[in-house]
C-alpha cells in the first residue's frame, strides 16, 4: 500500500506524479465506445476537421479519468474509504491524439469527520500536456482512513 492516511496529508503540499501517458486514437475510441459517447468531435474526422480545433479531440472525461488514476498511488491507494466528489472541473485546452499528459496534486484542505475516526481531504488536481500547458483541472474530495504506518 502506497497511499497516505489522513494524518499524512499536509495542506499546501504539491505532489508531482511520475506517471505519464501518451493518448492514442485507440485509447480515445475505446473510452468513447465503453461509455457510449458518440460525440462526433471525438470520433468523426470530417466533422472535427470543420470545427475550430481542426481535428478530433480526446474525450475530456477520459483525460480526467487518467489523471485520477495517476494520483492514486501517492494519495489514496489502500487508504481511501470513498471518493466523495469531483468539483470545479475545467478543460482550458483540448487534448489531441498523441498528446502526453501528466498530473500534479495540491492538498487544499483536510478535516476530521465528526466521529474522529476518518478524515475528509480536498485535493486540487492539475493535468498538463507535453508542453506543460494546463489541459484539465478539478477538485477531488475523498474520505480517508486514519491510521499510523507500521514501523519495523
Amino acid at each position: 500500500m502506497s497511499g497516505r492516511y489522513f494524518e499524512e496529508f499536509e495542506v499546501g503540499e504539491t505532489i508531482v506524479h511520475d506517471t505519464r501517458r501518451t493518448i492514442s486514437e485507440s485509447d480515445n475510441q475505446r473510452f468513447c465506445d465503453l461509455t457510449m459517447n458518440q460525440q462526433p468531435l471525438h470520433l468523426d474526422d470530417s466533422f472535427a476537421e470543420e470545427s475550430q480545433f481542426g481535428q478530433r479531440l480526446v474525450n475530456g472525461l477520459y483525460t480526467m479519468s487518467l489523471a485520477v488514476s495517476f494520483t492514486i498511488p501517492e494519495t489514496t491507494d489502500g487508504t481511501i474509504v470513498a471518493n466523495l466528489g469531483y468539483d470545479e472541473v475545467e478543460h482550458p485546452k483540448p487534448v489531441f491524439h498523441g498528446d502526453t499528459i501528466r498530473a500534479e496534486t495540491t492538498i487544499l484542505n483536510k478535516r476530521e469527520t465528526s466521529d474522529g475516526e476518518r478524515g475528509i481531504v480536498e485535493m486540487g488536481v492539475e493535468v498538463f500536456n507535453q508542453n506543460d500547458e494546463l489541459v484539465c483541472s478539478f477538485t477531488r474530495t475523498v474520505l480517508s482512513l486514519k491510521g499510523e504506518r507500521e514501523t519495523e
